[in-house]
């Protein structure tokens, strides 16, 4: 599957908000939940990692011991804190308990801001390392197998970041995870620049100045993350460096996972509750699979179909949650979802779990100096700007294909001039019928995502509406019904030509007719009696 490569920030946002510039104080994004993690990425080969225990001077019988040793002083160097700061140590028995509630409950009831919250332990699955015997070569051997051990889950209320956790392996490879909230982190930010705001959970729904807050949360993308994170891996791991000395080795920090948020709030819940209902409509009804591939970045055929390389499925799905119903697509690992949150703030989300998909220009790893060209984007921090960039991207797509959806007009208010014939430069043009065998698939093929980008020509929609091969003099044929089709849709406003070039878009208000024509043409009859009754 082709990506695009140029992924700049797409101003659809701004589009979206022009059809609600009334209702709507502002539009926020940047990133909401990330799940770093810190590696020793040389001791995940075990050859490097028999290297590892020569340089230490131990034996492969003395494995277990040796780790065992190493176990105890993280163990110790954890309870030290915890008596050090005056906070609980506790022992779960299960890892399906939720450690964030725990965590806000008990600082919520000590009156914590700052500092140490808990610590929390519990055993968990992970990988790590085991001694086996080989019996083919006679010997002991080194295996990095799934297996379970003790995990420590730090609680802090960081003065900078927020509610965060590092959570801390005890057997070897002693991997890190941290999870942080950007949302939360911009609080911070905002308490330091005095901006006022009202916060619930991790959305805002109001902020004194949003574009001074998006600035704010920019800068969260500028952060040296090794530089920023070394205090606390100092205070929950003080034995990292001594534990890294045989190889010389230093924590690797990568991005797991992550959830990059465009939120659009709205200045009254009642405006959102009206316009929602349509929205997830919109793009449970009329999002395909191509739409989906095109908000996440993928290069889609001209003709609307998905490409031949494309591997795995392409899945919509609506699911109530505690904060409203979410419409959530998913292709490749990755996902975009929508969801209305407090009621007052809309949010596009797009989540990233394969990055490799996409790509970045930046030198490579083997020569930093080296000249800069399109490359695997990675997991790794350095590469977490042009992440939210293509996040930021596909959240901008998905707003503008929602621009077209208005709320509180009925069809026949929205359609009503388009369906009437006119005059324009001295020749009558009838006018749309989206129930005739004319015009419905003509509008369909138009409706579909992929052209809101870059635009459609004569040849994508006769290719749309013509599938196969045709001989030559039917092809000029169909070519000249599709151009005086487009002539009729551009005398009704519905589109227009891109200055330069062979191409057309829909109008803001084309893309509101189709959108309405469509949908009414696909209503549930039985449900129309119903409501009529």
């Amino acid at each position: 599957m082709k990506i695009n490569h140029s992924t700049p920030v797409s101003d659809a946002p701004s589009l979206f908000v022009a059809q609600h510039t009334a209702d709507v104080i502002g539009v926020l994004s940047g990133f909401d939940r990330l799940r770093l993690m810190a590696t020793l990425r040389p001791l995940y080969q075990p050859s490097l990692m028999h290297r590892y225990l020569i340089r230490a001077g131990v034996l492969l019988k003395d494995f277990a011991a040796f780790a065992s040793g190493w176990t105890e002083r993280v163990r110790a160097a954890a309870q030290q804190l915890a008596e050090r700061h005056q906070r609980p140590l506790t022992y779960l028995h299960g890892s399906t308990q939720r450690k964030d509630g725990l965590a806000r409950e008990l600082a919520r009831r000590d009156g914590l801001t700052t500092g140490l919250v808990g610590i929390w332990s519990v055993v968990e699955p992970c990988l790590t390392y085991f001694v086996r015997k080989d019996r083919g070569q006679k010997k002991l051997v080194l295996r990095l197998e799934p297996g379970k051990c003790l995990h420590y889950y730090f609680y802090f209320l960081h003065a900078q970041l927020g509610l965060l956790h590092l959570r801390l392996q005890t057997w070897f490879p002693f991997a890190l995870h941290l999870g942080l909230n950007g949302r939360h982190w911009l609080a911070r930010q905002l308490d330091q620049a005095g901006l006022g705001y009202v916060q619930r959970e991790n959305c805002f729904p109001w902020i004194e100045d949003v574009p001074a807050a998006q600035a704010l949360a920019r800068t969260q993308l500028q952060s040296c993350w090794p530089t920023l994170l070394r205090p606390l891996v100092e205070q929950c791991h003080p034995h990292a460096t001594e534990l890294c000395r045989p190889l010389a080795l230093s924590y690797y920090w990568s991005v797991s996972e992550s959830e990059y948020a465009t939120d659009v709030m709205f200045r009254h819940p009642a405006a959102l509750a009206r316009l929602y209902p349509a929205l997830i409509r919109q793009g449970i009804q009329h999002f395909g699979s191509t739409d989906v591939l095109r908000f996440l970045g993928h290069k889609t055929q001209a003709n609307g179909r998905v490409h031949g390389n494309q591997v795995g499925e392409v899945l919509s799905s609506l699911k109530h949650r505690p904060e409203g119903l979410r419409l959530k697509h998913q292709a490749n690992g990755n996902s975009i979802k929508v969801y209305d949150k407090q009621g007052s703030v809309l949010r596009v989300e797009t989540t990233l779990l394969r990055p490799h998909q996409f790509r970045v220009y930046r030198a490579s790893e083997r020569d930093p100096e080296g000249k800069k060209r399109w490359q695997v984007l990675r997991k790794s921090v350095g590469d977490l700007h042009r992440r939210a960039e293509i996040c930021e991207a596909a959240n901008g797509r998905y707003l503008e294909a929602l621009a077209s959806v208005r709320a509180g007009r009925s069809v026949g208010e929205v359609a009503q001039r388009v369906c009437r014939p006119l005059v324009r430069d001295g020749r009558r043009q009838r006018g749309l019928n989206p129930w005739s065998d004319a015009d419905a698939p003509l509008l369909a093929v138009l409706s579909r995502g992929e052209w809101t980008v870059s635009g459609f020509r004569n040849r994508d929609v006769r290719a749309a509406l013509y599938p196969g091969k045709s001989a030559a003099i039917e092809q000029r044929r169909q070519s000249g019904r599709v151009t005086r089709a487009l002539a009729r849709l551009r005398a009704h406003g519905i589109i227009k030509k891109i200055g330069g070039s062979y191409r057309y878009q829909l109008t803001q208000e084309g893309r509101q007719i189709l959108t309405a024509l469509l949908a009414a043409r696909q209503a549930d009859v039985d449900k129309l009696i119903t409501l009529a009754a």
